[in-house]
């Protein structure tokens, strides 16, 4: 494996799928006495990301009722 002039390796598909490095998940590097290590960072991923950037948004002016009112078949 190499690093490319900008910095950047290819993780083989084997180690990415063996712990859960999906596109688009938050890395970080850790120093020890071994050297450099690639771990995942705390609360990564896609779908943290959207929890984050949605939280707080809503206001739809509506009770939680209401709103799963909505959702339920109502005859």
């Amino acid at each position: 494996m190499r690093i490319t002039s900008k910095g950047q390796v290819t993780i083989p598909a084997s180690i990415r799928e063996r712990y859960g490095l999906l596109p688009g998940a938050d890395i970080v590097f850790v120093e020890d006495e071994a050297g450099p290590r690639i771990m995942l960072a705390e609360h990564s991923g896609r779908g943290r990301r959207l929890v984050d950037r949605l939280r707080g948004r809503a206001d739809a002016g509506m009770s939680t009722e209401e709103i799963m009112a909505l959702t339920r078949e109502e005859g």
